[in-house]
């Protein structure tokens, strides 16, 4: 019986799509300089056992399976490889419970972040991991690539949020990780195991995850400053002081000038680097004013707070705008995310610069100043295959100066197929061949994600 056949018998007609010029929509993510094969067919089940019996198709068939939430991803991992299956998960978005008392959401892997967000926030509860695609991504997606965001300065990435999950294994089977409890230490860790694991160990089906209490509304501030070094030296006396902001992000002129292109913001020509801190604080106003004498002391030439939340979102609109106003300067762009030491977030932004001097292109930085993980964007004409190549070798040269000044060459998006070659790198031959030997254990026959991470 061949492969389509085989899926009929588990699954209804409309969850398999087999018309090239619609599979072909789902062969990859948004990632640029990422190779994507031709998918043989495209999956949207439902249920649990529906995922289940497309595994054991699989295993059975030695199918390769490319497991994909909402392709919102930056580093291919969502692509497909010729002749495989795509598990799209969109279609099992249910969430299925809210717990105030226990502060856990029950969600299955296609829901949207920001439908989460909202639910929750109906109870008195906020659940904090925030990508900037929160609008269309998914908590799989999230999950599998181990997500941040905006708030993670404070509140922490994906995998601090997710407790336990369902998980259907290469060969079918069905395994529960974790708990529901606000502690448990029994065994090791499976649950932080697939998380970041890019669908690489199993496919997720449902996830336990851990809400907090809704915080106050947020005031922000904007600092300018007439360095990339003054404004990360405020960055380094504001996390030194003990300043716990919900959000502390930075960018540099590069970014600057093309929102200022874009939406006429207003900023001076003269700024080097913009700083915008927020508090969702009993008393945000005096935490703003504490920020702002030490930016003050570091160098700013401006410091202008809010004192409603319009004005902060005011304040933040350029800081929203900057990967819209980077995709306007050229045809196409590479979003780098690199993360750092806080203590060396000046040197990555600097370094960078120089790239960008070197290969004659432009190379816009926001950071989430934060926690150290930067988002060089180079931009670059896709059709000009010199230029193509220039971007390319600059988006190396990006990553090795982040290994450099002790980094990692991805601190939210993933490695997928665009960064395999560098996690080697970063990881070392032993951590490698520890890491493909837990990939042996959960998928020995090397059907899921084949080419992803290794």
């Amino acid at each position: 019986m061949d492969l389509i056949a085989r899926l009929r018998a588990g699954l209804p007609g409309e969850a398999i799509l087999t018309d090239p010029d619609v599979t072909g929509s789902y062969a990859h993510d948004m990632a640029s300089f990422c190779e994507a094969g031709t998918p043989a067919v495209v999956v949207l089940p439902r249920t649990v056992e529906e995922v289940q019996h497309i595994m054991r198709t699989a295993t059975e068939l030695r199918v390769p399976v490319v497991p994909q939430g909402a392709r919102t991803g930056l580093s291919g991992a969502a692509n497909a490889s010729d002749g495989c299956i795509v598990l799209s998960l969109v279609k099992m978005d249910r969430i299925i419970e809210i717990n105030p008392v226990d502060r856990i959401a029950v969600v299955e892997p296609g829901v949207i972040n920001a439908v989460l967000s909202r639910a929750v926030n109906e109870h008195g509860l906020y659940y904090p991991p925030d990508p900037s695609s929160w609008e269309e991504c998914s908590i799989g997606g999230n999950i599998g690539t181990a997500s941040g965001g905006l708030c993670c300065v404070k509140y922490g990435v994906t995998a601090e949020y997710v407790l336990g999950l369902d998980v259907v294994l290469a060969d079918g089977r069905l395994l529960t990780t974790g708990r529901r409890t606000a502690k448990g230490v029994a065994g090791y860790d499976l649950t932080r195991l697939f998380v970041g694991s890019e669908g690489s160990l199993g496919i997720v089906v449902r996830a336990v995850l851990a809400l907090k209490p809704e915080p106050p509304g947020q005031l922000a501030l904007a600092a300018e400053f007439p360095s990339t070094a003054a404004a990360c030296q405020a960055v380094c006396e504001i996390m030194a002081r003990g300043h716990a902001p919900s959000l502390l992000e930075l960018m540099d002129r590069t970014s600057i000038r093309a929102v200022n292109d874009m939406a006429q913001m207003g900023l001076p020509d003269s700024t080097e680097a913009l700083l915008l801190a927020a508090f969702d604080t009993p008393e945000p106003a005096a935490d703003l004013a504490a920020v702002g004498k030490l930016c003050t002391a570091a160098g700013a030439t401006e410091v202008v707070p809010a004192d409603t939340a319009a004005e902060s979102d005011l304040l933040l609109q350029a800081r929203r705008l900057t990967l819209t106003a980077l995709e306007r300067v050229k045809s196409a762009t590479m979003i780098d995310d690199v993360c750092v030491p806080r203590s060396r977030l000046a040197e990555m932004l600097d370094g960078t610069a120089a790239i960008a001097e070197k290969y004659g292109l432009t190379i816009g930085v926001c950071a989430h100043a934060g926690d150290g993980n930067t988002h060089p964007t180079v931009c670059f004409d896709a059709a000009d295959p010199d230029e193509s190549r220039r971007a390319r070798e600059s988006f190396d040269d990006i990553m090795a100066l982040g290994l450099r000044l002790g980094g990692t060459i991805t601190g939210e998006h993933g490695v997928g197929v665009l960064k395999k070659e560098w996690l080697a790198r970063e990881l070392g031959p032993v951590g490698v061949e520890l890491q493909r030997g837990i990939k042996d254990v959960f998928d020995p026959l090397g059907i899921l994600n084949p080419g992803k991470l290794f």
